[in-house]
């Protein structure tokens, strides 16, 4: 069986709580494998979780000797920088400002909504041959998204 698929199985018996959820599981490395896990949850995730985590599930990885070399083990959530990878992190930031890529174009503004099939974002648009912007709403299929990010705020 994969190691992926031997994680994954095991995080499911470890994350109980339906609030939370894994994002992205990455292993690197040949000889010293390095396994990194993302997890997040409808309202976040915090350090205590994530560690709670890792103990269970390193546990079980030396429990079923599941890698013979050592390995590095890292579970977090993925931090503002990290692209939005599943619908329940798009549903999660709906009222955030978001930047969309597509390989067509950029799409910077709010998050209004979720779909099944795509998102809709409020965007700036400046009106053709006049001087002035106007709100508008873009509906973007999933299928046409390369990349999304929340933008941070300062305000």
């Amino acid at each position: 069986m994969e190691l992926n698929s031997i994680i994954e199985g095991y995080l499911k018996e470890i994350i109980t709580d339906p609030q939370y959820f894994v994002v992205e599981i990455v292993i690197s490395g040949n000889d010293r494998k390095k396994i990194v896990v993302l997890l997040d949850g409808d309202n976040g995730v915090d350090i205590d979780y994530c560690a709670s985590v890792s103990r269970q599930l390193g546990h079980r990885m030396e429990e079923d000797e599941v890698l013979t070399n050592a390995y590095i083990l890292e579970v977090s959530s993925p931090g503002l920088d990290h692209p939005l990878m599943n619908t329940r992190q798009y549903i999660k930031n709906i009222g955030r400002d978001v930047k969309v890529e597509t390989s067509e174009k950029t799409i910077k503004g709010e998050l209004l909504k979720v779909e099944n099939d795509y998102i809709i974002v409020n965007q700036l648009v400046k009106e053709k041959g006049k001087n002035k912007t106007v709100e508008e709403e873009t509906n973007i299929p999933f299928s046409d998204i390369q990349k999304t990010k929340v933008l941070v705020s300062f305000k």
